[in-house]
Formats: structure tokens, C-alpha cells, sequence
């Protein structure tokens, strides 16, 4: 270990001790979608239910469900141990970024990746440490995927064959959990086929797709039992003409939404509740170091000599590559204009290609600072690490923001979801209807001791992922109902109850309140 190796293994260490603590505090705080993941995992480990999607989204994997139900079972629901698979995944993501990194650039600029990787505000950590699906096993994959191509490239990898198959293993399973990842397993994808064309034409290929049917099979067992219009493709379709259905922003909008706001959000330049103009510099920047770092690559690979020496712009190509096809994807997007806020998560993959995007200004910084480029060099080399440090000063400034302010918010939320779950627990009722967001919450933290249905603000059937909980809660003679104060859905109870209101009120907990009224409230029937 040299010691830009050990510096980076101390970054990396502090980097995941900082969201060990976090994860024990269950910041960022939890919510139904992380939720119905747990649920699942519970199902998993008690062994009724063997999901393949999302309950209620047919298009997201659930391995994360997987990974945490061994943990689930042993340990009962928790938040903390349901997120323990993604602090793995993440130490995991650190150390195999520092190996690509080292081998298509250099150790100094990996150790500079992985304490930039290190850093973490709110959207940043929320990405990697709640289990929402997809985005931090695809990075651990496509990462792996990349080593595997330089290893072929420079013959380092004894089997070569089994090297290919498990290619073909980490690209179908990516494609079962997220297809959110497909822009970077295509771009590995041509680049293995630069890699290894050769290889491919024989057992290589084969068990390439050996292993790419056998990472998509679940998928392949679901689709060929899903009833007519339920199957991924199906669904898949049917999300994307309802968002073509939806009034389209203008470009500029979505453009600024995407560049201006979702590139510093998923970045970690920005905090929680939003971007300022100061940040929105790096979105701009972000798309000329692309551009940047496609020139180098392109010339990088012309001055080479042998697949040895060009493997390194060829992962460069591909990793600028994925992140372009990802942020035209999501500028695409009518969300990027009308919610960047709160759909920034879509750009968290960027990740990845921070070693290819940030590679140019390393370079020319370097350069200047050994006195090795001219006048015009050292001017640009002097500009580039100006840019390198204030993009740490940033991503530091607003961890640390984060860290001591915009934690109690997320703690108090917390602490009012758990208050709740304890007194229905202890006194009930324990069929309740309630909003989206409180629901699943709710059926996690109480191990499935209490049921939830989903209801809207005016009170009829809203959301309902797994149907037995609504199947439950309906058969009960005497359901209880949990709403926010104040909220829509309170004002709307209240008017069906009547002068009943006051009186079936059984409990103010926080920011909720619980009804119990003697006859059931069932507007929808």
C-alpha cells in the first residue's frame, strides 16, 4: 500500500463511518417507499413471498429486498438493519472506484475521487443509504463490469471465458434491478466488445449470454406468468405515454432543471431544500467537461499504441458516454422541470463517471504544477485546480451544512413516525386507513402488527402497493384512521364524522392524530 493508496483507504474509512452514524440515527429519515423494500424483505425471510418486483411496480427489482432479508429475519424491522446491505455496497462502490481509477489514471487523482465520494449532504447519502431500489447495486456492477474490460484488455485476468460469463451475470442482474442503469451496462457493453470482439466469437460469447439470461431470470419467470398488460415492458410503456400524456415543459425549463439543479443535487453541491444560482455553475461546467473529456479521450486513444495503452480512454469514452445518455434521458423528462428537487435521485449514477469527467482538469492541474506546460498550460492548469478546490471547498462546505442543521428536521420526522407506530402498537386499533406516506411506514415499524390502507385526501382508495393490507383493514369491523393534522385528509374525516369528531379522537402523536369512531367511515362504498 503507497501512500496515496493509504490516504484514500482513510477518506474512504471516514466516508463510511460518517454514514454509519447516520444509518444508526436512520438519517435520512425513513418513508413508504423504503418501507414496502422492508416489507418484502420480511416477506422474503418468512418465506411467503419470493417478489421479483416491487410490490405495486412492476418494473423495479427488489434485490435489495434480498439482501437485507437474511439480516430482517435474524433481527426483526429495523431501519438500520435494513439499510446495512447498502453501507456495504457503498465501502464496496469506494474501493472498486479507487481500483478503476488507479488503473486509467492515477493513484493520486483516485484518492482525490474517493475523498470527494467520501462527502455527503442530504441528497447525496439519501441515494446511497435508503433502499429505494436499483442505483447503488448498479454502480458496484457497472464498476466491476469496467475492471473486468481493462483486465481483458491488458491480459490480467487468467479466465478470460469466466471473466466474460460474469460480465453477462453483473449486466442482466443490473437490468433486473434498475433500468435506470441501462445507459452505462450499454456503454460497458461496447466497450468489452472493443475489449474482447475476439473472445466473443467463441465459449466467451456464449457464456455471455449464459449470463445475462441468467441475471435476467427472474425477470423472464415473472413475464411469462404476468397476466396481459402486467408484465415490465408493459408497465414500462405505460409509465412512459402517461409522462408523454402530461403537458411538456419547455426545453428551457427542463434544461434548467436537469443541468442547473439535478447535476449539483446529484453531485453533492447542493443542499436539501435546493440550489442556489452560486452552484448552478457546475451543472454548466459539468456539460463542457464532458465535452472535454471526450476530446482527451479520443486523443489519448490516437497517441496510443496497443490495446493495453488505449484501454484507459476507451473506459474514459464509456464512462462520459453513460453519463450523457443519462442526463438526456432525464432532461427528457417532464419532471426535470416541474420537480428537480425532488427527482435529482434519477441523476445519482452520475457518480460514476466523476473519474472521466474530472480527468481533463487533474491533468492540466498537475502539469502546471510540475512546471511542465508552457505559459498557456500553466494559466489553464492554474484555472483547472482553482476548479478542483472549490469543488471540494463546495462538496465540503455543504456536508457539513448538512451535518449541523438540516438533521433535526429529519430526526423529529423520525421520532414522530416511531411515537406513532408505539402507541398503536401498545393500545391499537390495529386496522387503520391512513395517507401514502404514513401507510407502509407504519406496517414496517410495527412488524406488520398493524395494517394500513391507503387512502387519498378525499378519503377513497388511494395507492395501496400490497393489496392484503387493504384486504385487511376492510375486513374489520371498526377500522381507526391516522392523519396529519391539519391536513386534507383530517378536514374531510371530520366532516363526515360530524359532531362524532371530537369524540372518536383517541390520540395526538406529533404532527398525527388517530380516530376511532364507533362506526366505520367508508365514503368509496
Amino acid at each position: 500500500m503507497d501512500r496515496p493508496a493509504f490516504v484514500a483507504l482513510l477518506l474512504g474509512t471516514a466516508g463510511v463511518g460518517y454514514r454509519l452514524v447516520l444509518m444508526l440515527f436512520t438519517i435520512p429519515a425513513s418513508n413508504s417507499d423504503e418501507a414496502t423494500f422492508g416489507l418484502a424483505a420480511l416477506h422474503i425471510a418468512a418465506g411467503t413471498e419470493r417478489p421479483v418486483f416491487l410490490y405495486g411496480q412492476q418494473y423495479m427489482g427488489t434485490v435489495e429486498s434480498y439482501l437485507a432479508a437474511p439480516l430482517l429475519g435474524l433481527l426483526g424491522p429495523s431501519w438500520p438493519v435494513l439499510r446495512l446491505p447498502l453501507l456495504a455496497l457503498y465501502a464496496l462502490f469506494l474501493w472498486l472506484i479507487h481500483r478503476l481509477t488507479r488503473r486509467i489514471g492515477s493513484p493520486w487523482f483516485a484518492t482525490l475521487i474517493v475523498g470527494l465520494l467520501a462527502l455527503g449532504p442530504e441528497r447525496v447519502v439519501r441515494d446511497q443509504l435508503t433502499v429505494v431500489g436499483g442505483r447503488p447495486e448498479g454502480k458496484v456492477a457497472v464498476l466491476l463490469m469496467l475492471l473486468v474490460v481493462v483486465g481483458l484488455a491488458r491480459q490480467t485476468i487468467r479466465h478470460r471465458r469466466l471473466a466474460v460469463g460474469l460480465f453477462g451475470l453483473l449486466a442482466g442482474v443490473s437490468f433486473w434491478s434498475d433500468w435506470l442503469i441501462l445507459p452505462y451496462v450499454g456503454a460497458t457493453t461496447l466497450a468489452l466488445l472493443w475489449a474482447a470482439r475476439r473472445d466473443l466469437l467463441g465459449w466467451a460469447g456464449a457464456l455471455l449470454v449464459a449470463g445475462f439470461t441468467l441475471g435476467i431470470a427472474p425477470m423472464i419467470g415473472y413475464y411469462r406468468t404476468a397476466g396481459p398488460g402486467s408484465d415490465p415492458l408493459s408497465v414500462l410503456r405505460g409509465v412512459i405515454y402517461a409522462a408523454d400524456d402530461e403537458p411538456s415543459p419547455p426545453l428551457v425549463q427542463r434544461f434548467s432543471g436537469a443541468v442547473l439543479e439535478g447535476v449539483p443535487l446529484a453531485t453533492g453541491l447542493c443542499p436539501a431544500p435546493g440550489c442556489g444560482r452560486w452552484t448552478g455553475w457546475f451543472g454548466l461546467l459539468y456539460l463542457a467537461l464532458l465535452v472535454i473529456a471526450t476530446v482527451v479521450a479520443v486523443v489519448a486513444y490516437r497517441r496510443a499504441a496497443g490495446r493495453a495503452a488505449r484501454v484507459a480512454p476507451v473506459v474514459h469514452l464509456a464512462l462520459v458516454l453513460g453519463a450523457a445518455l443519462t442526463l438526456l434521458s432525464y432532461a427528457r423528462s417532464p419532471l426535470a422541470a416541474t420537480d428537480p428537487l425532488g427527482n435529482a435521485r434519477y441523476l445519482a449514477l452520475l457518480h460514476l463517471s466523476l473519474p472521466a469527467v474530472l480527468w481533463p482538469p487533474w491533468q492540466a492541474a498537475v502539469q502546471a504544477l510540475r512546471g511542465t506546460a508552457g505559459v498557456l498550460g500553466r494559466l489553464v492548469g492554474t484555472l483547472a485546480a482553482a476548479f478542483l478546490a472549490a469543488l471540494t471547498a463546495t462538496a465540503l462546505l455543504v456536508t457539513v451544512l448538512f451535518t449541523t442543521t438540516d438533521t433535526a428536521v429529519a430526526r423529529a420526522d423520525e421520532r414522530a413516525a416511531r411515537g406513532l407506530a408505539d402507541t398503536l402498537r401498545a393500545v391499537g386499533p390495529h386496522e387503520v386507513y391512513g395517507a401514502y406516506w404514513t401507510c407502509n411506514r407504519l406496517t414496517f415499524n410495527t412488524d406488520e402488527e398493524v395494517a394500513c390502507g391507503v387512502l387519498d385526501d378525499e378519503l377513497t382508495p388511494g395507492q395501496n402497493r400490497y393489496p392484503a393490507y387493504w384486504d385487511r383493514v376492510a375486513a374489520a369491523d371498526r377500522p381507526g384512521y391516522v392523519v396529519e393534522i391539519g391536513s386534507m385528509q383530517e378536514q374531510r374525516l371530520r366532516r363526515l364524522l360530524g359532531d362524532q369528531a371530537d369524540a372518536a379522537v383517541v390520540a395526538d402523536v406529533e404532527k398525527y392524530r388517530v380516530y376511532h369512531p364507533q362506526a366505520p367511515v367508508r365514503p368509496w362504498r
